[in-house]
Formats: C-alpha cells, sequence, structure tokens
C-alpha cells in the first residue's frame, strides 16, 4: 500500500502542476494581486461587487498601485415561468462583468477579460420574500463573479510574474 502512494506522490511530482500561490504572501501572484487598485463600480452591484474583489485581493490600500482594475457589469432580472393568469412564477438573476487589468504606469490592458453566473429566483404570493431573495441572489452573484475575476487576474499574475 505505501508502494502505491510512494508511486502517486512521484508521478503528481511529474505532471507539471504548480500551486497557484507558491511563496505564500512574498510569492508573484500574492504580489501583483495586491497591488492592484479597484476601481469605483456605480450601483449596488458595483458597490458589493468591489467590496468582494478589494477583500479576496488583500491589497492594503497604502502607496500607488501598479495595476489598476476596471470593472463593468451587467445585472438582468427576467421573468421566465408564467402562469394561466400571465403572473411570473420563477426569475433568473444574472449578473456579468467584463473587467480590464491595467499597468497603471503605462496604461496598457493586461488583460481583457468577462465573467459571469446567475440564480433562480421563485416568485411568490408576498413581495418582501421576492425582494429579499432577489438580493441574497446578487450578493451570492457578486461573490461569485469577484472570485472568477480574481481568479483570472491569479492566473494571468502566475503567467506573467512581476519584476522584482
Amino acid at each position: 500500500m505505501k508502494q502505491f502512494a510512494l508511486l502517486g506522490f512521484l508521478l503528481l511530482g511529474g505532471c507539471g502542476l504548480q500551486p497557484m500561490y507558491a511563496g505564500g504572501s512574498h510569492g508573484p501572484v500574492a504580489r501583483t494581486l495586491s497591488d492592484i487598485d479597484v476601481g469605483p463600480i456605480g450601483g449596488q452591484h458595483g458597490w458589493l461587487v468591489r467590496n468582494a474583489l478589494v477583500d479576496r485581493l488583500g491589497a492594503d490600500g497604502h502607496g500607488t498601485a501598479r495595476y489598476h482594475l476596471d470593472v463593468e457589469l451587467d445585472d438582468q432580472i427576467t421573468g421566465f415561468g408564467i402562469r394561466s393568469n400571465n403572473t411570473v412564477t420563477r426569475e433568473r438573476r444574472t449578473l456579468r462583468a467584463r473587467f480590464k487589468l491595467i499597468d497603471a504606469s503605462n496604461q496598457t490592458v493586461l488583460l481583457d477579460a468577462t465573467a459571469g453566473s446567475d440564480a433562480g429566483i421563485d416568485v411568490v404570493t408576498s413581495e418582501y420574500a421576492v425582494i429579499a431573495a432577489e438580493q441574497t441572489a446578487l450578493e451570492n452573484l457578486a461573490g461569485e463573479v469577484a472570485d472568477q475575476i480574481v481568479s483570472r487576474v491569479a492566473l494571468y499574475a502566475r503567467q506573467h510574474p512581476p519584476a522584482k
């Protein structure tokens, strides 16, 4: 049994996989992420996404950031379940983001990509419950979109480590 475990570890080492955050907080990915300034994003959905990004990036906010992250959001709610009396029974909330990672020194766009997620919402007779469900969906979607953005930026940072 021990031979199989040892063989597995040896094979895993040869597959080319490397940890994304090698070096911890002093590694190239963590240094890049902490050196990103997130620009303002309009609306409640923008406030939620921006706060989630700032939390996940770990930017300290001291000094001039090396990179700038611009994010544009599109938040839509679409009804798609219809009763015989033409009332909606189900909604889909969709949050899409187009984001650009920009080198602050020369305004070069380093990464231009999109992220997005959606959530289903049951429409019930209580208007308060529907509003609460829409709000909860937005909060969850903001976190998911922020996670996708940070993952894409981290992958970029892994492939293009900053000069020391």
